[in-house]
């Protein structure tokens, strides 16, 4: 599930060529995620498994930090893992295939003809984002509704209004809609919920007893609420669980999604041909699957992101290595960490950061607040102040806070914005695209 922030979909890991390293420094792992922690750079909880043992596990931050109620992270803290989901569904998609149920060329009329181009988009489509289905979390409508409970029925009713963004198989483009249609399917097909489906098919298959369907965070359930951080950590509003579904609505712990994606490439959970199609990369899609690349390694695995969480979950098959890292409070973005995890794992050139803060005054701020547009994109970012606090919102999208890293640059979970006040504009970088934004209203 893609939580409202501008292009923040895909979290890669792009490095140079490496050497695999037999051993790694725990003691210096620990360095970086204690350097995070007294900074207040980010809330969370990672593992680490190598041919299916964990081999370390961290938890920094609070699970929930509310009126003077801090919770200290521990590792067995569940967080909302966003579109990590997908990867649960598709297992499940598949697992209906092998069963006869279902084929890739099913076409998604059968289940809802209501829909634009239903007849045209097949389930195989859907898996790989090629269907056209236009990504409902993109509208601005959504944040309005967002935290409401919402029907299978009214849900459709939302997705029938939308027109296609493609003909289907066209291009790619990221859909949530794709993957909340498929956990309807997987529903249908079997005549039990998605939650009683997950479980039956896989929590309890393999034994991941802090992995379910979630609802309302609940504490005592050592569950996480979710924060941002305008100069301290402040709860985000939730979206309710009925909206995500198969797309999203996955809570787990790091521990467990690293016992998950080991299953699944050690062929515990579907066969050896459906994993090569998940893995099987078109238009940089595979089904439910995207590659993350480090140095000369090739993983697979998924991100995810919803209200303020965000997670990378990846497996290293040459290596037989995953990784997991969820959180629930991001200001050093979640590649970040992975990247600093697997450079330190993997005994590669890494320097923990300083995590220095820079104050600028309300003053300082006035160059950058404006109204910006890009001919790259049809995305309007408004930029806005708030005493000492610079914030930037997308169209149809919530606020976020941007902090500042000096030189009229300033980041926020991945995204940086650099920012030049003679030209009157920005360029946005996200995982290695940029964009320039101008000021519309100079």
């Amino acid at each position: 599930m893609t939580q409202k922030r501008p292009y923040l979909l895909f979290l890669l890991l792009i490095l140079q060529s490496c050497t695999h390293a037999q051993t790694f420094n725990k003691a210096r792992l620990d360095s970086f995620f204690v350097a995070m922690n007294a900074h207040d750079e980010n809330m969370g909880s990672i593992a680490i498994a190598s041919n299916g043992v964990v081999v370390y596990q961290n938890a920094i931050g609070y699970s929930q930090v509310n009126n003077g109620l801090k919770t200290q992270a521990t590792t067995g803290t569940r967080y909302r893992v966003g579109s990590i989901s997908k990867m649960f569904t598709a297992v499940m998609i598949f697992q209906l295939i092998d069963e006869g149920k279902l084929s890739l060329e099913t076409p998604l009329a059968t289940y809802f003809p209501q829909l634009p181009n239903a007849q045209k988009i097949t389930i195989g489509e859907m898996l790989d984002h090629h269907s056209g289905l236009h990504n409902f979390t993109s509208d601005s409508l959504y944040t309005t509704y967002m935290t409401s409970p919402k029907s299978e029925a009214e849900m459709i009713a939302i997705f029938a209004r939308q027109k296609p963004d493609f003909e289907p198989d066209a291009k790619a483009e990221y859909s949530n809609t794709n993957f909340v249609l498929l956990g309807y399917i997987i529903e249908k097909l079997t005549g039990k919920t998605y939650a009683e489906e997950l479980k039956k098919r896989v929590t309890s298959k393999i034994g991941l007893a802090d992995t379910y369907y979630g609802t309302n965070a609940n504490p005592s359930k050592n569950e996480a609420y979710s924060y941002n951080y305008p100069g301290q950590w402040t709860q985000m509003p939730e979206t309710d669980m009925s909206i995500p579904g198969g797309a999203g609505a996955i809570v787990s712990t790091p521990t467990d999604l690293v016992k998950f994606i080991n299953a699944l490439f050690t062929g515990k959970l579907i066969s050896q041909g459906s994993l090569e199609l998940m893995k099987t990369m078109k238009d940089n899609f595979g089904m439910a699957m995207i590659t993350i690349p480090f140095y000369d390694k090739k993983g697979f695995g998924h991100t995810g992101g919803i209200d303020g969480f965000s997670s990378l979950l990846a497996y290293f098959p040459e290596d037989k290595l995953a990784i997991a890292y969820t959180s629930n409070g991001v200001r050093y973005s979640t590649n970040d960490v992975i990247i600093g995890a697997l450079s330190i794992y993997f005994n590669k050139s890494f320097v923990i950061p300083e995590f220095k803060t820079i104050t600028l005054t309300t003053t300082d701020l006035d160059k950058y607040v404006g109204n910006y547009t890009s001919s790259q994109t049809p995305l309007k970012i408004v930029i806005t102040k708030n005493n000492t606090e610079l914030f930037a919102q997308g169209t149809g999208q919530a606020a976020f806070p941007l902090e500042a890293k000096g030189g009229d640059k300033f980041t926020y979970a991945g995204i940086t914005l650099q920012f030049e006040p003679t030209k009157q504009d920005f360029i946005l970088t996200q995982a290695g695209v940029t964009r320039l934004f101008t000021k519309a209203d100079q």
